[in-house]
């Protein structure tokens, strides 16, 4: 490992680069109400090989796509994040429920949200590239970091969930909604 990024600092990114997976997979728990065990470890293996995978991809991409990377790339989760939690919203009001709105459980719903939430991750690569990083290892970390929390997250969602009812998918629906915002603006605000 390089000398410029310490054990800690490499943790204390990957928990940061997981807290979007985190609270997505809180989601999760809450509104799938028989969530096997089986799919838990899937949705959070794809969360954490996507947060591992994302910067490998920036690194690999180096700095010849820096500048265009970090014009688009809020953009980009705000867009996907929106969308999803507005699918989760729309689908709370249906008649018949349906969870298919971000069920991780649904592959489709599972890839975006997998590639929204690690957006950031990939910029995260691009400044590891600049820094002469031995990669693998900080991707080791963040994959593995996110992975115990998207489990951790789903435990505490199925927790929760019995706790406050039917109606969590708007809840869940604003979550999403709302890590989308929180990606633009603190986007918008370092760019000021």
């Amino acid at each position: 490992m390089d000398s410029h990024l310490d054990l800690l600092t490499i943790i204390g990114i990957a928990f940061a680069l997981s807290l979007d997976s985190f609270a997505v997979s809180v989601t999760n728990g809450i509104i799938i109400k028989k969530l096997q065990f089986f799919s838990a470890l899937k949705i959070a293996f794809f969360f954490g090989a996507f947060q591992a995978l994302m910067p490998l991809a920036g690194w690999a991409a180096g700095l010849t796509l820096k500048s265009y990377i970090q014009h688009l790339d809020h953009w980009i989760a705000f867009g996907l994040l929106l969308i999803i939690g507005g699918r989760m919203i729309f689908f709370s009001f249906q008649k018949e429920k349906s969870n298919g709105a971000v069920d991780c459980r649904n592959f489709s719903n599972l890839l975006m949200l997998s590639i929204a939430t690690s957006i950031d991750a990939l910029a995260v690569g691009l400044s590891f590239a600049m820094l002469d990083l031995n990669i693998f290892y900080p991707i080791a970390i963040i994959g593995g970091v996110t992975f115990v929390n998207c489990l951790i997250g789903i435990h505490i969602g199925k927790k929760i969930g019995h706790l406050l009812g039917n109606r969590l998918e708007i809840a869940g629906g604003a979550i999403l909604i709302l890590i989308g915002v929180k990606i633009l603006v603190e986007h918008l605000m370092a760019g000021i």
